[in-house]
């Protein structure tokens, strides 16, 4: 019966389930970092599923390379004694960025800035279509954190501070990624297009500074300490619209709540998510952090998350260690299995809703999606969207397409990596013009005229132009594009995050050559600008747009107005973190943030005196 799709999704399940043995079981809730599995061991071990980390790709990392590879592991589940296939899991939190010359769209914060419910489930969807074209059906995002501290290093994986924003867009990106169009190509019973997974459960964005036990971490996996209330109230929401909109895959949190680690929280896995909000998909772990429960008591931390509501462990390496351990959990009755079965119920219940069963791999036909003019186009709007004005002197924006000259500084005006920050090729992201795509100061050189003068140095150092006299050339604009370094998860932890030397030195620089000045954050958080704000005339906060930087000149020269809020509050000074709208209320002058939530000019608005504060 598991074998006819004309069959209920259920009845497929219990039939298949009451065939298995308990080896066959344990297989299905074991993921596998690909690196790390040996060559017969998915058919050896019943593997059900394989991933990627960052980074993780094929040599040949195209979309016909990532597909061979996947299809390569599939051969070998197909090949066991019931055909059971693999679920292959990805990051692609903004776009398919393991993948080389993917369409990468503007990280969370950006779409939280935009704040545009249709475009965030438009690139779900763009996001699925380029992963299913690599023959990856499952995404592991959305995270949907609702961020308390913008030191967190993942701060740009979470679309704002404010739980009905992280909700609406959290929501929308799912329905984008896992709904099915008339044209797609499905099985009866099939119902999901691809696999979003909302994480991390819970309160990931709500830890305490120093609070890690990680080392070198701050904030990412440390402690929530926060009362019931307030969880329920500020960090819940999120995952009930995420139930509502159809999701079937969580991934429990690296962090602790009052101490005690989120993968051994039986009450928050099992009883709320599971029963409360009436998820019937499944959990799984994020990677080796089942591990982290018991550190020197592998058994009993296995024994532990499995028994509190973890599905399926994201090994990553060593997975014979965990089947032989779950196997002795079993025999000495410490698991249940019932618990067993009840995990592989939901990880069957999936492959089934995937129409894996059915159709293993892909349809070929989603690899003319990858960066297709559609995906482009769409990264390119989320980019315009996701600007925000913060500032605008004299009206210096928008600019004319005929200014004479223009001098650009700045690494991150010429640099993709820069521009795209971590999760992109690489884990932390990586510097460097490696993918294809549109550069910010590409996209101002396509933009204005034919007679402007578009003339770039990182440095700044602009002293080598001269004018028709020989005399040393002044700009009538300068444009400085101010970078952070790429970073992911905790290694982006970090207590300062004010503008660098460097970073003031690009400013002041630029300004002694040009009569007006624009600065361009590319940032994935609020940095403290306080004290250089006076400096430039005009200063936009872009975030971390992708590969499609002329987006950026699109509202710089006017073609498009601002539309972007602040998703984030904007913080006057080091020592005023963490701010936000939940610890601020009330508060004025200098205790209140810079710029506060919702904050964002457009064209024809004055500057407001943001600077007045009156200590």
């Amino acid at each position: 019966m598991y074998t006819d799709p004309s069959q209920p999704i259920e009845a497929r399940v219990e039939d298949l389930l009451k065939r298995m043995t308990i080896e066959e079981k344990i297989g299905q809730m074991t993921q596998v970092e690909k690196d790390s599995i040996r060559p017969g061991d998915i058919t050896k071990y019943f593997i059900g599923s394989i991933l990627s980390g960052g980074g993780g790709s094929p040599k040949e990392n195209s979309a016909q390379g990532w597909y061979a590879m996947v299809e390569g592991f599939q051969n070998e589940a197909l090949a066991t004694r019931l055909g059971i296939p693999i679920l292959y899991g990805v990051d692609a939190v903004h776009g398919h960025g393991n993948m080389q010359n993917a369409t990468i769209f503007p990280h969370n914060i950006g779409l939280g800035a935009a704040n545009n419910p249709e475009l965030t489930e438009k690139i779900g969807r763009a996001t699925a279509e380029e992963m299913l074209a690599s023959g990856t059906p499952w995404n592991f995002a959305p995270v949907i954190a609702v961020v308390q501290d913008v030191r967190w290093g993942r701060t740009y994986e979470g679309y704002s501070e404010d739980t009905e924003i992280v909700s609406s867009l959290g929501a929308a990106y799912i329905r984008g990624m896992q709904s099915l169009e008339s044209d797609d190509v499905a099985t009866p019973g099939q119902s999901l297009f691809a696999l979003a997974t909302p994480k991390h459960f819970i309160g990931d964005g709500a830890t305490i500074w120093a609070s890690s036990r990680t080392e070198n971490y701050k904030l990412d996996q440390g402690n929530m300490q926060v009362p019931e209330e307030v969880l329920r109230e500020l960090f819940l929401p999120p995952y009930q619209k995420a139930v509502d909109a159809g999701a079937m895959n969580v991934m429990a949190s690296f962090n602790s709540w009052k101490g005690i680690k989120l993968h051994a929280q039986q009450p928050l896995l099992t009883e709320i998510l599971k029963n409360e909000l009436g998820f019937n998909g499944f959990i799984v772990s994020d990677w080796q952090a089942i591990n982290q429960i018991y550190p020197d008591d592998y058994y009993a931390s296995v024994v532990t998350s499995i028994n509190a509501g973890v599905d399926m462990n994201m090994v990553p390496y060593d997975y014979i260690s965990f089947i032989e351990t779950m196997k002795q959990a079993v025999t000495n009755g410490d698991i249940p299995e019932s618990r067993v079965d009840e995990a592989v119920r939901r990880i069957l219940r999936v492959k089934f809703a995937l129409g894996l069963f059915e159709h293993p791999m892909p349809d070929t036909k989603y690899q003319s999606t990858v960066r297709s003019r559609d995906h482009l186009e769409l990264a390119r709007q989320a980019v315009r969207e996701s600007l925000v004005l913060l500032k605008n002197d004299n009206s210096v924006l928008p600019l004319s397409k005929d200014i004479p000259v223009i001098f650009v500084a700045g690494e991150g005006a010429n640099d993709l990596g820069l521009q795209s920050g971590g999760w992109t090729l690489e884990w932390q992201g990586r510097p460097g013009n490696d993918n294809e795509g549109t550069t910010i100061f590409s996209g101002i050189r396509a933009t204005v005229s034919s007679e402007t003068q578009v003339l770039y140095n990182r440095d700044a150092d602009f002293t080598e132009f001269k004018d028709t006299a020989g005399n040393r050339l002044i700009a009538d604009v300068g444009i400085v594009v101010l970078a952070e370094r790429p970073y992911a998860e905790g290694v982006g932890d970090q207590a300062d995050i004010s503008l660098t030397a460097s970073e003031i030195k690009l400013i002041t620089e630029t300004q002694k050559q040009s009569k007006a000045l624009v600065v361009i954050l590319i940032a994935g958080r609020p940095r403290v600008i306080t004290e250089q704000l006076p400096l430039a005339d005009a200063w936009i906060a872009a975030w971390l747009p992708g590969t499609e930087g002329g987006g950026v000149a699109d509202v710089l020269f006017g073609d498009h107005p601002f539309t972007g809020k602040l998703s984030y509050s904007w913080p006057r000074s080091n020592e005023q973190l963490p701010i936000n709208i939940n610890n601020s209320a009330g508060k004025t002058g200098c205790d209140a943030p810079l710029f506060p939530l919702g904050y964002g000019l457009t064209y024809g608005e004055q500057t407001p005196e943001i600077l007045e504060c009156n200590p």
